[in-house]
């Protein structure tokens, strides 16, 4: 049962209320689907709070990595993933993608998945698991290598040149398995071959035996928004099978998830 309003400031006054926590929680709840994009004074104004407070819990907010400064405003970072799944929950990703991706897996027989980008990493947002091909367990909020997952390199192509450069310049590749593409001049040339050609092709760089094909999804402004994909054991003609089988049904798929894109308000892809 929720607690009355006349409650609520008995318990506020009390040794047992932790007010820092309570204001960082004011400052992530000041983000909603009207405002996603916060400059420090209306964070402030938004939190009930004044700008010297506000500047301290943002800041501390973006070094944990929940937030990140775009500009000079403040934008919820998909970390805030580990809160609950709040940033999902924003932004109706599940909703949205879940039966989809659903769908694509019954018709291709394999496993379907929708990620974000956040810094080095994807995040897995939505997922639906197939025939077990990985030597790991990915679920929901699950995280892998941006370089070497085709999701992570069809989010890379959705980068400007600018922010592609920031990213690679970043970017230090772990070699996984023998195939693991680590040099950057050539991570460089293939995410500009994805961008050209609209879809991602990864074979056995993150594990030996795994291939997977991703698209991307965009939102009402035509930019990327998410990748999906469709992961697949290996075998010698696995590529060619895929891009002629799947990539159409994944195409299909993104086009349905896109036709819901503008009024779920998809942000950009951001390095």
């Amino acid at each position: 049962m929720a607690k009355s309003a006349r409650s609520q400031p008995a318990f506020e006054d009390s040794r047992d209320y932790v007010q820092s926590l309570a204001r960082g929680l004011s400052v992530l709840r000041a983000f909603d689907a009207e405002h996603t994009r916060l400059s420090l004074a209306e964070i402030a104004h938004r939190a009930g709070t004044s700008r010297a407070a506000a500047r301290r819990l943002i800041m501390t907010l973006e070094h944990l990595g929940y937030v990140r400064l775009s500009g000079r405003e403040y934008v919820l970072s998909p970390s805030v993933l580990e809160l609950g799944f709040g940033y999902l929950g924003s932004l109706n990703l599940t909703d949205l993608a879940q039966p989809l991706l659903e769908e694509l897996a019954r018709t291709v027989n394999q496993s379907s998945s929708m990620a974000v980008l956040d810094g080095q990493s994807i995040v897995y947002v939505a997922r639906v698991p197939g025939r077990r091909i990985m030597s790991v367990t990915l679920g929901v909020g699950a995280r892998l290598p941006a370089s070497s997952a085709s999701m992570g390199r069809v989010l890379l192509s959705g980068l400007d040149e600018a922010s592609l450069d920031d990213w690679l310049a970043h970017c230090a590749p772990a070699k996984l398995t023998a195939h693991t593409v680590t040099d950057l001049p050539r991570l460089r040339r293939i995410v500009e071959e994805v961008r050209r050609q609209g879809h991602a092709w990864v074979e056995q760089e993150l594990e030996l035996g795994l291939c997977s094909l991703a698209v991307p999804v965009r939102n009402g402004e035509g930019r990327v928004a998410a990748a999906i994909n469709v992961s697949m054991p290996y075998h010698p003609d696995v590529e060619r099978e895929a891009t002629r089988d799947i990539l159409p049904q994944l195409k299909l798929t993104a086009a349905a998830i896109e036709g819901c894109a503008p009024s779920h308000r998809l942000p950009a892809v951001a390095a």
